[in-house]
């Protein structure tokens, strides 16, 4: 296999030859631009090479083939948390950081630990709920005692109601503050151990992950005093869920009426590489005031974090059935003496004829005209022979 640089000696030769062979006069002998008649769009000038030696220049043909092609909108689309898996986490009541246990990045898991808060509220509120539990097990041994005595025809029946009573409303204002206490974050499970409890953690309040997902932002700092009350301060810990995504779809007016729920879509990162595809799962009722531009919807999976909210992509969505198109690689188009060509086989070599391409898809050109299914053209090395003929014009205007 003789190498690319030594690519246009080899053609140069082998044109040589063909030249001292005719012998005659040195401007019909050029080899590479003989005149070529053709009424389908074939230009004047051709490449003459022996099949040897353009398979060795790296010259391929293929034959003309249709192939489905859908036909499909490109629209840019931008990467967005999933505002159903996005959770704030504020504090439930006030007191000062005395420990931070999870920062921006930390993967956590739901009712991890986020953060330690030494709250006098907190230990006041467990203090209640000891001595209303306190109380409200003295009044359960009062009740068994008064049953006891009412059953021995000891005490009235009004003591045993009495009693009945009070356990009632010991029991109620335990449950008050329980309740108070599980609203401000301490586990059901926590109470019941509260009284074996060290003093020290009495005061301790832990913000716990309401979800499972990335810690998106923190602004909790060690040793700040945060206040329960005070609505407009920002949380303290943002957290994400993004396994799953929004993948928001910018839709011109123009095509606002043709998109629509459940066409199928590929999502390409700004490389081309593709990132997702799914089935566009609403669009937004609402024009945006700014851009003029409607909102598709697309719900990605993103198990594997490598899409990024914020990150940029664009949707492909088919809008129309699919359809056989003529379809060359456009790598095979090539642009000869102002005119878009391929490049088709002849008897002598290859010669660029004109056609008309239609849109790039990827790596593929769909062919309008100037090439018919099944007719063989250069798939690959086109720019070779363009460029051996290119230079075979120069030389002629050198004579």
């Amino acid at each position: 296999m003789i190498g690319k640089p030594h690519l246009f000696a080899v053609i140069a030769a082998t044109l040589a030859i063909t030249a001292c062979g005719n012998g005659g006069d040195r401007d019909s002998d050029r080899s590479s631009a003989t005149e070529v008649d053709h009424d389908d769009g074939e230009q004047s000038a051709q490449v003459e090479l022996s099949p040897e030696v353009a398979s060795e220049a790296g010259i391929v043909t293929a034959r003309a083939t249709r192939t489905p092609l859908r036909q499909f909108l490109s629209l840019p689309t931008e990467l967005r948390f999933d505002a159903d898996r996005v959770a704030a986490v504020s504090p439930q009541v006030s007191g000062r950081i005395i420990q931070i246990t999870a920062t921006e990045g930390d993967l956590v898991s739901p009712n991890e630990t986020l953060a330690i808060l030494s709250s006098r509220e907190l230990a006041d509120l467990k203090a209640e709920f000891l001595t209303a539990a306190t109380s409200e097990n003295l009044a359960q041994q009062a009740l068994a005692r008064e049953e006891t005595l009412f059953a021995e025809r000891i005490t009235p029946e009004a003591d045993l109601q009495a009693a009945r009573a009070a356990l009632i409303a010991a029991s109620a204002a335990r449950e008050g503050v329980e309740n108070k206490l599980i609203a401000v974050g301490v586990p059901r499970s926590e109470l019941a151990s509260l009284g074996d409890a060290p003093d020290l953690t009495l005061a301790q309040a832990r913000l716990r992950a309401p979800i499972g997902g990335v810690v998106a932002r923190r602004t909790a700092i060690l040793g700040a005093a945060v206040s329960a009350e005070d609505a407009s301060a920002p949380a303290l810990f943002t957290i994400v869920d993004d396994s799953v995504l929004w993948a928001d779809i910018a839709v011109y007016t123009q095509d606002a009426a043709i998109v629509e729920a459940g066409m199928a879509v590929v999502l390409r990162s700004e490389t081309g590489a593709q990132l997702a595809e799914g089935v566009i799962s609403t669009v937004l009722p609402t024009i945006d005031e700014t851009s003029r531009m409607a909102t598709a919807r697309m719900i990605v999976d993103n198990s594997d974090r490598r899409m990024r909210p914020g990150q940029f992509a664009t949707a492909e969505i088919a809008t129309g059935a699919d359809e056989s198109r003529l379809q060359v690689p456009s790598a095979a188009i090539v642009e000869v003496a102002g005119r878009t060509s391929l490049f088709v086989p002849t008897d002598d070599g290859f010669a660029p004829r004109t056609v008309e391409p239609g849109t790039e898809f990827g790596n593929q050109t769909v062919i309008l005209s100037g090439l018919d299914e099944g007719e063989f053209y250069v798939s690959e090395g086109a720019f070779t022979l363009k460029a051996h003929l290119e230079r075979d014009s120069f030389g002629d205007d050198d004579d």
